[in-house]
C-alpha cells in the first residue's frame, strides 16, 4: 500500500513515515498541502494521512481540492485536541476516519489495517463491475429467479427513500450483499456503507461502538471517539444479526431511530444523524418477541419493508449464474481458467446447498485449486464438499467456458420441454419448475424458437 503523509510538523512526518515504513507501507510525506496535492496528482496512493489544521490550508479543504482532482484514495484525517469537530466535517466530505493526536503506534496500524481492508474490497467491487456480464443486476446481485428479481424490483423502490429496511434469511443468503445494493441504488450512494456485526463485538463496548463515547466514560477511553451512526452520517448502517443485540442496547437503538441522535456513552449533549439504517437477521424475530428477547417496539419500527431472502435450494435458477459469476472471481484470483463439465453443472445445480450462496462460493474456490486450469467434474466438488457421494462422471472434454456451456444446458432443457408440451410454453415452464415470465426471458436470450 502506498501512503502519502500530509502534515506541516517535520516531526512527526519523519515518525510516521518510519512507523508505517516498519509496518510494510510504502510512505512518502509532504508538509506542503499544495506540493502534496501535485505529488498525489502526479503518483498513486491508495492511503492519504492528512493533518486536519495546517497554515496554508485545513484538512477539509485538502479533501474537496484532491477529490475535485479525481483523487481516489481513502483518507485518514489527523487531529489534535479541540479539532474533533473539524476531522468529523471531513468525514462528512467523504474522509474515510479519523485519529486523534498523539496517537499509539499500534492504533495507527490498526486504523491503516481497517482502511486497507476497505480499499480491497472497493477494488473487488470495481473488478465485479467491470468482469460480470448477463444475469448480474446492479452490479452486485447474481440471479436469475423470478423470486429475486422481484427482491431486487422492490429494494430498488425503497432504495430511493430512508425507510428503515429489514433484510431476512438463513445464513450465507448473502443479505449484507443486499443491503449494499440498496446503498447503491439510493441517492446515499456516494456516502459511506458501514456494516456492523452485532454478535460478534462484546456487550461492554457494543454501545461505544454503535454511538462513540467521550474521554474518560470507562477505563481506556484516553480521548472521544465517534461511533458508527455518526461515522455513517448521510450514508447508511447496516445492523448485521440484528437479533442478538442485546436488550438493554435495544431500547437505546429504538431512542435514536426515533429522534434521530445518538448521545456518546459518558457524554450528555446529542448530535443529530443523518443515517439510512438496515438491519439483517437470520433469527425469527417474531418468535424472539414473544419470548421476550427482542423488544416489539423496536421490532415495528425495523420491519418497516422487509426482504426475506430464499435459501439457495429454493432458487436453483440461480445457481448457473452464481456459478459463472464466482468462476470469473476465482480465475482472476488464480491467475488460470475456471470453468465446469455439463455433468458437475447438472449436479451443482441440484444440490442442496445447505450454507446457501456462501457455500457454493467457498466450493467453487476449493475445488478450482484443486482441480488447476482443468475443468471442475462432479468429484472436486465432492471433494471440497468434504465428502465422496455424489456421481463421478466426466464428458471428458469440458474444455467450453463456463457461460457457454450453462446456456447450451439450458437452450436444451427448455427445446425438450417445449416438445413434451406440445408447444405450450405455460405448461413447458410448469416442467421446467420456473415462471412463464422467466421463460419468456431465457427464450429471448439463448435465443430459442
Amino acid at each position: 500500500m502506498h501512503v502519502l503523509i500530509v502534515d506541516d510538523d517535520a516531526g512527526l512526518r519523519q515518525s510516521l513515515s518510519l512507523l508505517l515504513q516498519e509496518a510494510g507501507y510504502a510512505a512518502v510525506a509532504e508538509g506542503d498541502p499544495e506540493q502534496a496535492l501535485r505529488r498525489a496528482a502526479t503518483d498513486a496512493f491508495d492511503l492519504i494521512l492528512c493533518d486536519v489544521r495546517m497554515p496554508k490550508m485545513d484538512g477539509v479543504s485538502f479533501l474537496r481540492r484532491y477529490r475535485a482532482d479525481g483523487g481516489s484514495a481513502l483518507l485518514i484525517m489527523m487531529s489534535g485536541h479541540g479539532n474533533e469537530d473539524s476531522a468529523l466535517a471531513a468525514m462528512r466530505e467523504g474522509a474515510y476516519d479519523y485519529l486523534h493526536k498523539p496517537f499509539r503506534p499500534d492504533e495507527v496500524t490498526m486504523t491503516l489495517r481497517k482502511a486497507e481492508e476497505r480499499e480491497k474490497l472497493r477494488r473487488e467491487v470495481e473488478t465485479l463491475r467491470s468482469s460480470l456480464g448477463a444475469g448480474v443486476v446492479n452490479d452486485l446481485v447474481v440471479c436469475e429467479s423470478q423470486a429475486m428479481r422481484d427482491l431486487l424490483d422492490l429494494a430498488s423502490r425503497v432504495a430511493r427513500h430512508s425507510t428503515t429496511v429489514l433484510v431476512t434469511g438463513e445464513s450465507g443468503t448473502g443479505k449484507e450483499v443486499f443491503a449494499r445494493a440498496i446503498h447503491r441504488m439510493s441517492p446515499r450512494s456516494e456516502r459511506s456503507f458501514i456494516a456492523i456485526n452485532c454478535a460478534a463485538i462484546p456487550e461492554h463496548l457494543l454501545e461505544s461502538e454503535l454511538f462513540g463515547h467521550v474521554r474518560g466514560a470507562f477505563t481506556g477511553a484516553t480521548n472521544d471517539r465517534a461511533g458508527l451512526f455518526e461515522l455513517a452520517h448521510e450514508g447508511t448502517l447496516l445492523l448485521d444479526e440484528i437479533g442478538d443485540l442485546p436488550l438493554e442496547l435495544q431500547a437505546k437503538l429504538l431512542r435514536v431511530l426515533e429522534e434521530a441522535e445518538v448521545r456518546r456513552v459518558g457524554g450528555r449533549e446529542p448530535r443529530k444523524v443523518d443515517v439510512r439504517v438496515i438491519a439483517a437477521t437470520a433469527k425469527p424475530l417474531e418468535q424472539a418477541v414473544e419470548r421476550s428477547e427482542f423488544r416489539a417496539d423496536l421490532f415495528y419500527r425495523l420491519n418497516v419493508v422487509r426482504l426475506h431472502l430464499p435459501p439457495l435450494r429454493e432458487r436453483h435458477d440461480d445457481v448457473p449464474a452464481l456459478l459463472t459469476h464466482f468462476a470469473r472471481q476465482t480465475a482472476q484470483r488464480l491467475g488460470h481458467t475456471v470453468s465446469v463439465t455439463p455433468a458437475a453443472l447438472a449436479w451443482l445445480t441440484h444440490h442442496g446447498w445447505p450454507g446457501n450462496v456462501r457455500e457454493l462460493r467457498n466450493a467453487v474456490e476449493r475445488g478450482a485449486v484443486l482441480a488447476g486450469d482443468r475443468p471442475l467434474d462432479v468429484k472436486d466438488f465432492a471433494v471440497a464438499n468434504g465428502n465422496g457421494n455424489g456421481a463421478s462422471h466426466t464428458n471428458g472434454n469440458g474444455t467450453l467456458d463456463l457461460k457457454t456451456q450453462v446456456e447450451a444446458i439450458e437452450r436444451q432443457a427448455i427445446l425438450k420441454a417445449l416438445e413434451a408440451s406440445g408447444g405450450n410454453r405455460r405448461q413447458a415452464a410448469s416442467l421446467l419448475g420456473i415462471s412463464l415470465r422467466t421463460l419468456f426471458y431465457k427464450m429471448r436470450r439463448l435465443p430459442v424458437h
